[in-house]
């Protein structure tokens, strides 16, 4: 399978794409992904042109959706046809952000590889249902982070945390995003790769 990949130091001329092993199937809690779409956010941008540094041949992109192609063992919320979007801070289930969320060591795209391939083989708790009638490209937009400093973002960010898994929120979410005359991603600017 093919991947864009970053080699060391960075820049946007060490960008290069490589066949890559594919990740085989599911373990245990873990879904394969068939990636459709990604979105480019500031940070992909800074680790992109070596800003943030990352490891050598580190596959790039934080956001990523597609199609759920298998789920392993004990795996209940998906199955196999299911659009995904990935959560850009896998390791933060509900919460304050704290610990691991903090120094973007298990963040997509950064401290480990990210979803520019054509499939991808992750904890089942890494992404979430995208908003029904959304495109790949669309709903690989809604989990760029937003600001963690303040106001609206701040807010937003805590919503989007402790819903992400809700039932409840994706039909809330689904309703309102039929009803948007923004771009749906709350008015940041992202662009579709």
């Amino acid at each position: 399978m093919k991947a864009a990949i970053l080699r060391t130091p960075g820049g946007l001329d060490r960008i290069e794409v490589h066949d890559i092993p594919d990740p085989g199937q599911p373990g245990p809690g873990q879904i394969r992904i068939a990636l459709h779409a990604s979105s480019l956010n500031s940070k992909d941008l800074l680790v992109a042109n070596g800003g943030l540094p990352t490891a050598d041949r580190r596959i790039l992109m934080s956001d990523g959706a597609g199609v759920v192609e298998a789920v392993g063992e004990g795996v209940a919320e998906f199955r196999p046809g299911d659009h995904v979007v990935s959560c850009f801070f896998p390791q933060w289930q509900d919460g304050l952000p704290s610990g691991p969320v903090c120094n973007l060591a298990s963040t997509p795209g950064d401290g480990i590889d990210g979803f520019a391939a054509h499939f991808s083989v992750r904890a089942a708790t890494a992404f979430t249902h995208a908003p029904r009638g959304w495109s790949h490209a669309e709903a690989a937009t809604i989990t760029t982070p937003v600001s963690l400093r303040g106001g609206a973002g701040r807010r937003r960010a805590s919503q989007n945390r402790r819903y992400r898994l809700s039932a409840r929120y994706r039909r809330r979410f689904n309703r309102r995003a039929a009803d948007r005359e923004d771009d749906g991603c709350g008015g940041y600017r992202h662009v579709v790769v």
